[in-house]
């Protein structure tokens, strides 16, 4: 179920969500301030959007009640992932290499404790109650996110270290471009290992 808390959740993750993503922009050189207000208003909109397309589509099949919220955390996540990627990359001066596999770790690490608590809390929020402790569950989204880890950083070292520059590409937007590959691949791979094995108790209720 879908209620105006959801939408204005949504919208404070949209805020978040730009905020992580403006160190990308800068280490592209796209970043001004008409960019950066345009960024802060535009993504809490289309968050917004997003939780109520997941609730238009959820009329027909429930599934989408959650995915459209698990696909506006997922962006939020993916926007600090990307954004410390960036910051460290800046600071490093590292654009690939194994050295490459080190410094994206923190970031994917990071965003998947944000991950946690939003996909436990509001995404795949426990309606039936009960008590339970607020890391019961963390052992098992544990396992599903850091095999997520090393999928992320294998495949980044992968297409930015074997496979080259593509697409005229340069180093920096060749790095950000394979962290989207990566994100896009592990976006279904978390979303089923939290639905069905993670957080699978609350779900029962929902599917």
């Amino acid at each position: 179920m879908i209620t105006k808390k959801d939408y204005f959740i949504g919208a404070v993750v949209g805020l978040l969500t730009a905020i992580f993503l403006l160190p990308t922009l800068y280490n592209l050189q796209y970043l001004s301030m008409p960019t950066a207000v345009m960024v802060c208003i535009g993504i809490p909109v289309l968050w917004v959007f997003g939780v109520w397309f997941g609730k238009f589509l959820g009329q027909w099949l429930k599934f989408f009640n959650q995915f459209g919220k698990y696909v506006v955390v997922g962006f939020f996540n993916t926007s600090i992932n990307f954004g410390i990627l960036n910051i460290l990359s800046i600071l490093t001066g590292t654009t690939a290499g194994v050295l490459l596999g080190g410094i994206s770790a923190p970031g994917f690490l990071l965003a998947a404790m944000n991950s946690y608590f939003w996909n436990k809390f509001w995404v795949f929020k426990d309606t039936s109650g009960t008590n339970e402790t607020v890391f019961k569950d963390l052992p098992k989204f544990a396992l599903i996110t850091l095999l997520g880890v090393l999928f992320n950083s294998l495949l980044i070292i992968y297409l930015t270290t074997y496979v080259g520059l593509r697409f005229g590409l340069d180093e920096k937007a060749w790095l950000n471009a394979a962290n989207v590959a990566a994100s896009a691949a592990i976006l279904i791979w978390n979303f089923l290992g939290y639905k069905f094995f993670a957080f699978n108790q609350q779900n029962n209720q929902n599917v």
